[in-house]
């Protein structure tokens, strides 16, 4: 997983609430097991029009004021819906490395972190503040420091957003699952090799 440390990019911003995980990625796309792939498909009802292969002008991501987009700003209860995995992949594909919402699905959330994209909640007013300055400001670019906990506008205001230290840890080290898991291979090991003295039965190999 890539660490996530710093980030300053172009923001887009996507006014919906409640924008569940069959929009972020629908349900005929989740076949695949490969976490890569997803991005074209990211959207796909928004971003096409109904042949499926044109790309619709007036949905933002579209746009070409917000071509290379690492950074979405949207409304509460972002991903919420299924607990598809495949959403944060898409997400990932795509480019996105940030999303800024006053709320988050619980699912999501934390896959989010499992996969190296970092959700920040802001205050209501923060976002409706966003909102109104990357719809005035062609290239508006939004400045995240995860070390520091900060987001950073082009007028230099600063706020502070709270996250949970193991989780920000993970990211910082780009540290997934596995990987978390592989920073304890050698407990792992002393601990197979203790369990082989004490029930060494279950390490016996049996012909067919």
């Amino acid at each position: 997983m890539e660490a996530f440390t710093k980030l300053d990019a172009v923001a887009a911003p996507i006014d919906r609430a409640n924008i569940d995980t069959d929009a972020i990625i629908p349900k005929q796309f989740l076949k695949t097991i490969k976490r890569t792939g997803l991005g074209v498909s990211l959207f796909y009802d928004w971003r096409y029009l109904p042949d499926g292969k044109t790309p619709n002008p007036e949905f933002i991501l579209n746009q070409e004021r917000y071509k290379g987009t690492r950074i979405l700003v949207t409304r509460q209860n972002f991903g919420s819906g299924s607990s598809r995995e495949h959403a944060p992949w898409a997400l990932l594909d795509f480019g996105i490395r940030a999303i800024l919402a006053p709320s988050f699905a619980d699912i999501f959330y934390n896959n989010c972190f499992k996969n190296g994209i970092l959700p920040v909640r802001l205050a209501e007013d923060q976002i409706d503040r966003l909102f109104r300055d990357i719809q005035a400001t062609v290239g508006y670019r939004i400045a995240i420091d995860l070390s520091a906990q900060t987001v950073t506008l082009p007028d230099q205001t600063r706020w502070s957003f709270e996250i949970d230290p193991f989780r920000k840890k993970c990211l910082l080290e780009g540290l997934d699952d596995i990987a978390l898991t592989l920073t304890h291979k050698d407990r792992v090991r002393q601990y197979e090799e203790r369990r082989k003295g004490e029930a060494p039965w279950l390490f016996m190999h049996h012909g067919a």
